[in-house]
Formats: C-alpha cells, structure tokens, sequence
C-alpha cells in the first residue's frame, strides 16, 4: 500500500525559479495576502561560481550548476550532437549565463503586435523593462533607475576589443553606446546584469529578497511529475522530493515557467499537447494541443577565432599563475578586471545583406578563445568573433523522452535547415575577415585559425559552419502564443493555455518568434508581463 500524499494549498503555484519565475515569485506574493508556491528541480546558488561573473567558465557544463542536457543529431552540424547548458539552481540559467542586458529591437515587439497579440508592442514592453531595471547611471527615457535587477557597464576593457571596433567603424559599422533603445545598430561594449561587478541574476534580484516574505515558499530539489487537471482546470501540481510525492493545489493559478525546454516536457506529461507523442509517452490525452514542445527556435553561433601577437588576450593571461592571483585581487578590492568579464564584453549588430530592414546578425567578441564552454581557454593568444543569426528560419522541437519526468526531453534544433538559414550562415563569416585586414587590427597580425583562411566558396563556408556551430543557449517558443485562428497555438496573449483553466505558461516559451539579441531580459519581461495579467484578471 502506497503511502498518502503530503498535500499543501497555495493561491499559487509557481513551476520553476528560473528568469520568469523569480519574477513572478517576487510579483504575486508582493501583497503579502496571497500565498505562493515555487517549484525549483535544481538546488540553491550557495556556490561562489555562481555568482563571480566568469565563473561561467567553471558552471558550464558542470553537473553542480548544469542538468547537462545534449541535442539530438544534428544534420546542418555535420551530424553531430552539442551541449545544451541550463541552469540547475534557483535563478534557471540566469545562474550561469553571459550577463548580457540585451532587450532586442523595437520592430521584435512590434512584430508580435502585428500577429495579432495587443499588448505586446514596443510600447507596450518597455515600460517593463524600465521597472525591473535598476541601472547605474540612473534613470532616462530608456532606462530604470531603482529596479531590483540590477544592470552596469563593463568593468574591464581590452585593447583587441577597442581594435576590432575601430576596424569595424572602417568597414562601415558605428560606434554606438547602448543596445537598448530598440535600435541596436553598431558596436557597442555590453550592459550586463551585474551590481558593483557581481552577478545579478533574478534569484538575487526578485527571489531571495521577496522569500522574506511568510507568504512565499520555496522548494527546491522538486520534481514536478505532472499538473493534475480537474473538470477541465488545473486544480494541483504533483511532485517528487527526497524521493516522497507531495501534492501542491492551487486555489487561484499555476503557473508553468520551467523554460523553452522544460515547460513542453511538463505539459506533455500532465496530457496536454499533441495526441500521437502522448500516445508513445502512455500518457492519457487530457487537452489536444498540439503546438506543444514545437516551434522551437534558438540562435546558431558560429565561432571565427583569429589568433594574434602582441597584444593582450585572457587565454595568455590565464596561464600565468602571477596574472591570475593579481586578478583576483583586482577583483576583490575592486570588482573591477577580467573575474567581473562576461563570455563576450563587446557586441556587433550588422545587416547580413540590405534586404533586412533591421540588423540580423549579431557578433559577440572576446578577447579569449576555447573549444566550448565547460573547457579549457587555448594557450595561445587569441580572440574570437562568434556570430549569429538573430531570426533564424529553421523550427525544431522539444518533446518528452519517456514518461519519466526526471529523464531529459528530447531537443532538436533542426539547425540550418531551411535555404535562408544556410545562405544566412555563410554570410557573416567573411566580414570579420575584412575587420581584421583593416590597419587597425592587421598591426596585430590575425591569423585565422577556425573555421580556417583556407575556406572561401559558399559551399566550403556552409560545412565551416556546419563544423563549428553551437547554440548560444537562446531556445525560446516551445509554448507559442498566438490568436483563436491560430491552431499551433499553446497560450493566447495573456497566456492562458488553450483549453485548460487556471494554468498559464510565462517564460520564454511563448514567444512566437525570437528576439534580435540574448534572450534572459525578455524572458524576465515576460515573467513581470505574466504576473501583470495574473493580477489583474484576478480582481
């Protein structure tokens, strides 16, 4: 005889602390009248590397901080299958993530209004942004000055990345020194969510000084096994920690916001999506959805390194013993030097051809090299100059793998699988190289060594690209929302799934398309957009 199930109520449950969750944690339980619940799988951020900015170097790839999930093969990758990061600890992947504040353009928003989703314009979410962020010079027209999230400067400058600017501006791409006004044309240094050079993610921004709170409670070690539906609402969440089920009801809502890939793979497993992959799963079919765990899409980073002479790079710095000890000390009577970097420290937004009325491809420049995340920096020096396409046209997917809910889904990119995106891909690759030839630079003497000088057709450009893709760790649209006419829509826009009461979907699943930039501000948008709506329907 299996034992009873602990059983709690809540007004409500809250399915994930990752960037939306914090969010909504902070948000619904701000009153102190309603009780809420959150839900975390991984652990807590009591490890330093989650919190010293370049500890994405050690997090990465780390089964403390990653769950450690892969792709499945990948054709346009030459068949190979790649890592992809995502947090394990309160905060999601904002714990381990480059810190870059990027909110993506104006004509994104705007892009979803014109789908039919009032509310969701440029106008519409900027005032979001500008509550959440406390900036460090303060307050303006684009800017939040006294928000919890809390956004700076770079703290460390390098002269091979002053370079490449000054050869970028040769070939045609300005200066600019914000990529946050919905125009992010030029080269910029980064804004990144950091507060006097540590990390800020939205565990330390929104979930840890809201859990003052008696109302809020958090679990963490929590898996959820399935949203129990009950005459046509979602009534309960059930799960599984120190190896005991306990059941979570939720008088008001639930709200799912484990993420692009997580958030499908729950769904699927409480009975809701497409009929043919519950019928593999065993699960029992609840609400035929069957737009959930499709329409994924991510950004495909292509990663050009030039290795170069005389002149100061992290991987050198990072061999010497006597370099590394003077940065910590820079960083711990300062927070200033390399241990406040993010991955990348300085941005590119270029136009691929002049048939795009935005900017869609982005650089991200480092004065470092490696082979991927979670390994060593090369010995050598060198910079790279990653680049990818901001509207990919490629969709993948992401569905349950089987019925257990601790098993990792099933992710498939489907990169470079459309003619656009191919044609797309080999497009970037040659403007670094024209960078790099301006005096600028060429003082430097950039010798490229991957995807290598030697590739020069379209075709050897496209396998170049294919060899040495990876994402940037931007999956996004996997519970799309969309209008009543739309059949592959999951929530509508207020984010309400289709067919189900009481249950939302508020993370960066929902987005129709993705946005032109890094995908954690959005995210944290979405989650105070969510929490808005939750609220207001509510009263």
């Amino acid at each position: 005889m299996s034992a009873p199930v602990a059983e709690e109520r809540f007004d409500y449950v809250v399915i994930g602390a990752g960037s939306a969750g914090c969010v909504l944690a902070d948000r619904l339980s701000a009153d102190g009248k309603r009780r809420a619940l959150v839900l975390e799988a991984g652990g807590l951020d009591n490890w330093i590397w989650f919190h010293i900015p370049v500890g994405y170097l050690f997090a990465i790839g780390n089964p403390r901080s990653d769950w450690l999930m892969r792709t499945s093969a990948q054709p346009g990758l030459g068949g190979r299958d790649i890592a992809y990061p995502r947090g394990k600890a309160i905060g999601g992947s904002s714990a381990i993530n480059a810190m870059l504040y990027l909110r993506g353009q104006a004509a994104d928003y705007d892009g979803w209004r014109q789908l039919g989703l009032s509310g969701w314009g440029w106008d519409d979410v900027l005032p979001l942004f500008k509550a959440q962020e406390g900036h460090e010079e303060g307050a303006n027209e684009f800017h939040g000055g006294d928000g919890p999230l809390k956004v700076s400067r770079a703290r460390a400058r390098w002269d091979i990345l002053d370079a490449f600017r000054d050869a970028a501006a040769e070939t045609g791409i300005p200066k600019t020194d914000d990529f946050n006004r919905g125009d992010n044309f030029g080269s910029s240094y980064f804004q990144v969510t950091q507060k006097n050079g540590v990390r800020c993610s939205a565990a330390r921004a929104f979930l840890k000084p809201a859990l003052k709170r008696s109302n809020l409670k958090l679990e963490t070690g929590a898996v959820v096994e399935k949203i129990e539906i009950e005459n046509g609402r979602a009534a309960a969440v059930l799960y599984r920690k120190d190896g005991a089920l306990r059941r979570a009801r939720a008088d008001a809502e639930i709200v799912l916001s484990a993420g692009a890939v997580k958030s499908p793979q729950i769904l699927e497993l409480s009975g809701i999506g497409r009929a043919e992959v519950l019928q593999r799963l065993g699960v029992p079919l609840v609400q035929e959805l069957p737009g959930v765990g499709e329409n994924l899409q991510d950004h495909l980073q292509l990663r050009p390194m030039f290795k170069v002479e005389g002149v100061k790079t992290l991987n050198v710095m990072y061999q010497s013993l006597f370099q590394r000890a003077l940065m910590g000390l820079d960083f711990a009577f300062r927070r200033r030097g390399p241990m406040t970097m993010p991955p990348s420290q300085v941005g590119m937004f270029a136009y691929s051809s002049p048939d795009y009325a935005t900017p869609n491809i982005e650089y991200h420049v480092q004065p470092l090299s490696l082979d991927r995340f979670g390994e060593p920096l090369h010995s050598f020096a060198a910079f790279t100059a990653s680049v990818c396409n901001l509207r990919p046209t490629s969709r993948g997917s992401v569905h349950a793998a089987t019925p257990d809910p601790a098993d990792a889904p099933v992710i498939d990119p489907n990169y470079l699988s459309t003619e656009e995106d191919r044609r797309v891909a080999v497009v970037p690759l040659p403007p670094p190289r024209r960078i790099v030839e301006q005096p600028q630079l060429a003082r430097y003497k950039p010798e490229e060594f991957l995807p290598g000088a030697h590739l020069k057709s379209d075709e050897e450009l496209a396998q170049g690209a294919g060899a040495c893709g990876t994402t940037i760790f931007h999956p996004v649209g996997t519970a799309r929302m969309g209008t009543d006419s739309d059949p592959m829509a999951v929530v509508d826009a207020r984010l309400r799934l289709r067919g189900i009461a009481g249950l939302r979907v508020v993370d960066a699943s929902i987005m129709p398309r993705i946005t032109s930039g890094n995908t954690n501000a959005p995210s944290m948008m979405i989650g105070e957009k969510g929490a808005r709506m939750i609220l207001e329907d509510a009263r």
